[in-house]
């Protein structure tokens, strides 16, 4: 990682994340003499931006490149149309079905067992 090709939100978030690491107790992962570490006050803040300056921090950033977003987007919007072609197909499958139910209740076999079933009136 080139300390060039952060931006100054990634170098802070950085800096900020390996102070804090430092400030409790963390190891070095640079040789600063005594001498130096009393020059800046043992200040964690200073002793992260030396290793990142060294470029030894194990810290990496992902990047996402801008392909890759309108391949997610092109990929969400197939899903939903594949969403929506199953939502009408349940829609339609449901409403097959009501029309068998009236079917099924207006069969005219019905009415005549119904019928017969009616005492006939004098």
């Amino acid at each position: 990682m080139n300390i060039q090709d952060l931006t100054k939100y990634e170098k802070a978030r950085i800096l900020g994340a390996r102070a804090f690491q430092i400030a409790m107790n963390a190891p070095l992962l640079i040789k600063i003499s005594q001498e130096d570490l009393e020059k800046i006050n043992f200040d964690s803040l200073k002793i992260a931006e030396v290793e990142l300056n060294s470029n030894i921090l194990p810290i990496s950033i992902k990047k996402p490149f801008p392909g890759k977003k309108e391949e997610m987007l092109k990929r969400a919007k197939e899903q939903k149309i594949e969403d929506k072609k199953v939502e009408e197909i349940e829609a339609e499958e449901a409403e097959i079905a009501k029309e068998g139910e009236i079917m099924e209740l207006a069969n005219p076999e019905d009415e005549e067992e119904i019928s017969e079933e009616k005492p006939e009136e004098e």
